[in-house]
C-alpha cells in the first residue's frame, strides 16, 4: 500500500476516534483468467489475485463494539458482536458483520474494533470486491483478537459468510484466491478437493479488465438454468458411465460416444465444460513454458465456447472481445464472470496497455455511445497483515 493511501487512511482514522489504527489488514481482488462455469461442475479454474484490494485499519476496543466508517461510501456502520444483525441501509458493512458472525460461531471470541474501510477494487466490475472485504475483515478481526487460522480455512470461512449472511450463494474461488494468491503468479484451481498450485506470470504480459457497462439481469435464472442442464447432463450419461458424480468424471470420449442420447442444448452445455477444463490445464502448461501465444489462444478459444455452446455471452462482451483482439498487444481476449453482460478479460503486452486502454474505450464508445470502464492490473499477493 502506498504511502499516500496509508495517510489518508489514517488521518480520516485520527478524525474520528482521535488516535491512529494499530493495524492495518488487506484483501486483494481477482481475476479469473480462465475456467468459466467449471466450479460448479468439480472442474478447474485458473485465477490470480491481484493488486487491487481493500483495507481496514483498525484498534481494538475493550468491549464487544464494532464501528466502521467507509471511505468509499462516506458512511458509518455500527454492531455490537453479541447482536449482530444485517444492516439495509449500509449493505457494504454486511460482509464485515457476516465475517465476524462466522468467526463467532467458529469458536473464536473476537474483540470489539473501530476501523475505517477503504477500497481499490472496483464494486460490481467482476474483480470480487465483496471476498477482498470479507478477507481484509478476516485478517483485521485475526489481529485485534489474537488469534490465527490458515489461509485455506480462513478463505471457507469467508464464502461461509457470503452464502449464509449476505445471502449470495457464491463458490469458493474468489476467497481461495485472494486467500492463497502469491504475488507474480495465477493460481491454478481445483474445485473438487480444492488443491491450489501457483503458476509463474510473464513479466511482460498485464491484465486488463473491460466492464461492458451492461448489467446482468438475467444472470441468476440463466445461471441456474445451465447448472441444472449440467446436472442432467450427469444424470443421462450415468445410464451409460455408471458411478459419475460430475462433469469432472466424464471424458470427451463418452461424450462423444453417447452424447446423442442428451438434448441438444444439454449436450453443448457438457461439451463447454469439458473443453473448458482442458483448456484450464493446458494454459497452466503454456505459462509453465512461457507459451504466451498458446495462452492468448486459449483465451480466444474459452470465448467462442461460451458464446457458442455455453451462451451465456451477449451483443457487448462479442463486441468487446472482438475490438479487443483488433488492437496491437492483445494476445487474447474473452468475458469473464457469469456472463450476459459485465466484463472481459484481456491478456496484453505491458508496453501496449498505454494505448491499449483508450483505444478499446473509443472503439467501444463509437459503436454504443457508451464509456467503458478500464481497470489495469497485475497478479498481486493474498489477503494477510500489513506492516
Amino acid at each position: 500500500m502506498d504511502q499516500e493511501r496509508r495517510k489518508l487512511i489514517a488521518e480520516k482514522f485520527i478524525e474520528l476516534w482521535g488516535v491512529p489504527p494499530s493495524v492495518i489488514a488487506r484483501g486483494p481482488g481477482r481475476v479469473n483468467l480462465i475456467g468459466e462455469h467449471t466450479d460448479y461442475n468439480d472442474g478447474f479454474v485458473l485465477p490470480a489475485a491481484i493488486d487491487l484490494d481493500v483495507v481496514v485499519a483498525a484498534r481494538p476496543r475493550r468491549d464487544r463494539q464494532v464501528n466502521l466508517y467507509s471511505l468509499n461510501f462516506h458512511q458509518a456502520s455500527a454492531f455490537n458482536l453479541d447482536a449482530i444483525a444485517r444492516d439495509s441501509v449500509s449493505p457494504w458493512s454486511n460482509y464485515m458483520r457476516g465475517v465476524a458472525l462466522v468467526l463467532e460461531k467458529a469458536g473464536f471470541r473476537l474483540r470489539g474494533m473501530e476501523a475505517v474501510i477503504q477500497g481499490t477494487v472496483p464494486i460490481g466490475a467482476g474483480l470480487s470486491s465483496s471476498a477482498a472485504t470479507e478477507l481484509a475483515a478476516a485478517y483485521a478481526f485475526q489481529a485485534i483478537s489474537g488469534f490465527e487460522l490458515d489461509g485455506r480455512r480462513m478463505a471457507l470461512l469467508c464464502q461461509q459468510a457470503e452464502n449464509e449472511f449476505v445471502g449470495m450463494q457464491c463458490g469458493i474461488m474468489d476467497q481461495l484466491a485472494g486467500a492463497l494468491g502469491q504475488g507474480g503468479h495465477a493460481l491454478f484451481m481445483d474445485c473438487r478437493d480444492l488443491s491450489c498450485q501457483p503458476v509463474p506470470w510473464p513479466s511482460d504480459l498485464g491484465i486488463v479488465v473491460c466492464d461492458t457497462m451492461r448489467r446482468r439481469e438475467l444472470v441468476n435464472s440463466a445461471y441456474n438454468r445451465r447448472r441444472l442442464e449440467c446436472e442432467r447432463a450427469v444424470r443421462l450419461l450415468s445410464r451409460y458411465v455408471p458411478g459419475i458424480t460430475s462433469l469432472r468424471d466424464v471424458s470427451p470420449e463418452v461424450l462423444d460416444r453417447y452424447g446423442h442420447h442428451l438434448p441438444e442444448a444439454v449436450r453443448r452445455r457438457a461439451k463447454h465444460v469439458l473443453s473448458e477444463n482442458q483448456r484450464v490445464l493446458d494454459a497452466v502448461v503454456a505459462l509453465q513454458q512461457a507459451d504466451e501465444e498458446t495462452f492468448g489462444r486459449l483465451l480466444d478459444e474459452s470465448h467462442s465456447s461460451l458464446r457458442h455452446d455455453y451462451q451465456v455471452s451477449c451483443h457487448e462482451l462479442d463486441l468487446m472481445v472482438h475490438l479487443a483482439r483488433g488492437l496491437p498487444g492483445c494476445l487474447g481476449a474473452r468475458m469473464t464472470g457469469a456472463g450476459f453482460g459485465g466484463c472481459t478479460v484481456n491478456v496484453v503486452k505491458v508496453d501496449a496497455v498505454p494505448a491499449f486502454v483508450p483505444a478499446i474505450q473509443d472503439g467501444y464508445f463509437s459503436v454504443t455511445g457508451i464509456v467503458p470502464q478500464v481497470f489495469t492490473c497485475r497478479p498481486g499477493t493474498g489477503a494477510s497483515s500489513l506492516p
